[in-house]
């Protein structure tokens, strides 16, 4: 729980202001359109717990989950889905540079966090674009209000 304010509204804005403001308007184009729709929100893993460094970030992602599947209540017979991916530990430009400049992770970490996982890789940011496109086709159906963990470790699993 080591944050300060500017800290905390800083992350806030960032992964729950934000996409609150971006559901708010897309669902108000929607329904004036009168057209159905879907969003999808990323997320993390760490909204359900996350490692106390990261409560900020785990909390302002719990925030999303909420907003997520309120919207999703909200405006589901303006037929409008809203889905969520929490996703788990991915091989990103935004990681590489936490690995090196804030870990100081030397140029092997990619290798041995590959190595580390139960399918021998991280995600990529593909496989985290495939199951948007899945939840935003006509393919998920009437889904909505799910939050899918994009992980390969069980929750509540022991390691």
């Amino acid at each position: 729980l080591d944050a300060d304010l500017d800290g905390w509204a800083s992350l806030f804005a960032v992964t729950a202001r934000a996409p609150f403001f971006l559901m708010q308007a897309a669902i108000a184009d929607m329904k004036k359109r009168g057209e159905r729709g879907a969003i999808v929100n990323i997320l993390s893993i760490n909204a359900h717990c996350g490692s106390p460094e990261l409560a900020v970030y785990s909390a302002s992602k719990g925030a999303l989950a909420t907003l997520t599947k309120n919207a999703a209540n909200a405006h589901r017979f303006d037929r409008i889905r809203v889905n969520g991916i929490n996703v788990g530990w991915t091989d990103t430009p935004a990681e590489r540079v936490m690995q090196a400049d804030t870990l100081g992770n030397g140029p092997g970490w990619l290798d041995a966090a590959n190595a580390s996982q139960p399918f021998g890789r991280l995600f990529s940011t593909s496989d985290i674009a495939n199951l948007a496109v899945f939840l935003l086709s006509d393919a998920a159906g009437p889904m909505t209000g799910t939050l899918v963990d994009q992980e390969q470790w069980v929750i509540g699993a022991n390691r």
